[in-house]
C-alpha cells in the first residue's frame, strides 16, 4: 500500500516467520493474507502446529523449505536467529497462552514480534511481557486489527482535532451468535480452545471480542478507562468461560462508558459498533458497514462520511488503496496494520526515526486489554463492585 501523494522506495521483503496458524487455523490464512496484501514481507519459516507431523504437514502445504519448518518455536528461533537470512519478524498466531512464552523466545534474540490478540492468557505474563518489550531491540506489534479501518482513522483523528468537543459518551458493541449452542463439544477447533481457560484464558467473550470492543472505543475516543462494574455471564451450561458480559465504565476526566459483548446473541454475525458522544457532535461507525461513519453536528442533519469520498480527511486516506464505490473490509484493515509494522521495522533496518504518522497498536494497548478482562471477572465475582482498571 502507498501513501497517497507519496513515492515509497521498495525495500527487500522482511523475511517472516510463524508461530502456530497451520491447517485448518482461521486467523493463521488472515494473518498470511494481511502480510501479502502490501507485498512487504515473505514467509520463509514457521512452527505451524503443536504436534511435529502436523507442523511439517502445514509447512509443505505453504511450500516452505523443510528446512525451515520447525517442530516447535523454541527451535525455530534459536536456529533463524543464528541463519545469515534469518527471519526478521515472527507473527505469534496460536492459542493465547502461547502468546507470551513464544514472543520471549524471539524478542530476546532481537526478532521483531506480530502478536494477535489478546496480548497473554494472564495478567502477570502479559506484565512479564511489557517488561521483555522494553528490554528488546526488536519492535512489537499487536493486530487490533479494527484499528486499520480507514474510518476508524477518521474517527480517531475528528476526535483528536475536537470536532466533537469534550468527550462524554462511549459505546462500545461487540456482538456474535456463533456459541448460542456448546459447539465446543462437537470437535469444532476455534470454539474448543476459545472456551478453555488454559489456552484462552480467565476471559471468554470478554477476552476473545470484548478486547476488540474496549480497544476500539479507547482508540478513537483517545480515553484512559479508570473503573469498571462488570456482569459477566455463562449461559450455555457445562461452559467453562463466558459467553456474555455488560460491563460500565468510568474515563479519567468524567467521561462515561458502555460495552456489551456476547457470543450467544441470536442472529449477530458480527456486530462490532463503537459510537462517541461529546458536547458539539456525536459519530457511529460499525465493522459491518466500514466504509462509512456517520457523524452528527449539535442541531445539524445527520451526515455520511464515505472512505475515499464525501467528507474523508487525510487519516482515512492514508490507509486508503481503492476509489470510492470500491469497499474495503476485513483483510485490508488487517493489512493496514501489517504494512504499519513493515513501515517501522524498515525504519530500524535503516537506522532512522520511524514516521510519527504510523501507527500500530503495541503492547501497551495489549497490557490495557488483559488488564479489562482481569477487572470484569473480579467486577462479576463481587456481583458487579467497582474496580481499578
Amino acid at each position: 500500500m502507498a501513501i497517497e501523494g507519496t513515492t515509497e522506495q521498495r525495500q527487500p521483503r522482511i523475511r517472516l516467520g510463524m508461530v502456530g496458524g497451520g491447517s485448518g487455523a482461521f486467523i493463521g490464512a488472515v494473518h498470511r493474507i494481511a502480510a501479502r496484501l502490501d507485498d512487504h514481507y515473505e514467509l520463509v519459516a514457521g512452527a505451524l502446529a503443536s504436534t511435529p507431523e502436523r507442523a511439517r504437514q502445514s509447512g509443505a502445504e505453504l511450500g516452505l523449505d523443510p528446512a525451515r519448518i520447525y517442530d516447535d518455536y523454541k527451535a525455530m528461533a534459536v536456529r533463524e536467529a543464528r541463519l545469515k537470512d534469518g527471519i526478521e519478524a515472527v507473527a505469534i498466531v496460536a492459542p493465547n497462552h502461547v502468546h507470551y512464552p513464544a514472543a520471549v523466545e524471539f524478542l530476546r534474540r532481537g526478532i521483531h514480534v506480530i502478536c494477535d490478540k489478546p496480548l497473554t492468557s494472564t495478567l502477570a505474563d502479559a506484565r512479564k511481557l511489557v517488561a521483555a518489550v522494553q528490554k528488546s531491540s526488536a519492535l512489537f506489534v499487536l493486530t487490533h486489527n479494527y484499528t486499520g479501518y480507514p474510518m476508524v482513522r477518521q474517527a480517531a483523528d475528528m476526535v483528536a482535532s475536537g470536532e466533537l468537543g469534550e468527550i462524554r459518551l462511549v459505546q462500545m458493541e461487540y456482538i456474535q451468535d456463533w456459541l448460542t449452542e456448546a459447539v465446543e463439544l462437537t470437535g469444532q477447533k476455534q470454539a474448543e480452545w476459545r472456551t478453555d481457560p488454559a489456552r484462552s484464558g480467565a476471559g471468554g467473550s470478554t477476552g476473545d471480542i470484548g478486547t476488540h470492543a474496549y480497544n476500539l472505543g479507547s482508540f478513537i475516543s483517545g480515553l484512559e478507562l479508570e473503573e469498571l462494574s462488570a456482569d459477566v455471564h455463562t449461559f450455555v451450561p457445562g461452559r467453562k468461560l463466558d459467553d456474555n458480559a455488560h460491563v460500565m465504565m468510568r474515563f479519567k476526566g468524567g467521561a462515561k462508558g458502555t460495552l456489551w459483548c456476547s457470543q450467544v446473541a441470536v442472529g449477530n454475525e458480527n456486530g462490532l459498533k463503537v459510537r462517541i458522544y461529546g458536547t458539539k457532535a456525536g459519530l457511529e461507525w460499525s465493522q459491518m458497514d466500514p466504509n462509512y461513519l456517520w457523524f452528527t453536528k449539535l442541531g445539524q442533519p445527520r451526515q455520511l462520511i464515505t472512505r475515499a469520498g464525501s467528507g474523508a480527511n487525510a487519516a482515512a486516506a492514508r490507509v486508503t488503496r481503492t476509489p470510492s464505490g470500491h469497499p474495503e473490509g476485513y483483510l485490508e484493515g488487517f493489512a493496514n496494520i501489517y504494512s504499519e509494522a513493515a513501515r517501522a521495522i524498515q525504519a530500524r533496518r535503516q537506522g532512522v526515526p520511524v514516521d510519527p504518522a504510523v501507527l500500530y497498536p503495541t503492547v501497551g494497548d495489549g497490557l490495557k486489554g488483559v488488564q479489562f478482562v482481569a477487572a470484569c471477572i473480579a467486577s462479576s465475582q463481587r456481583n458487579g463492585a467497582w474496580i481499578k482498571a
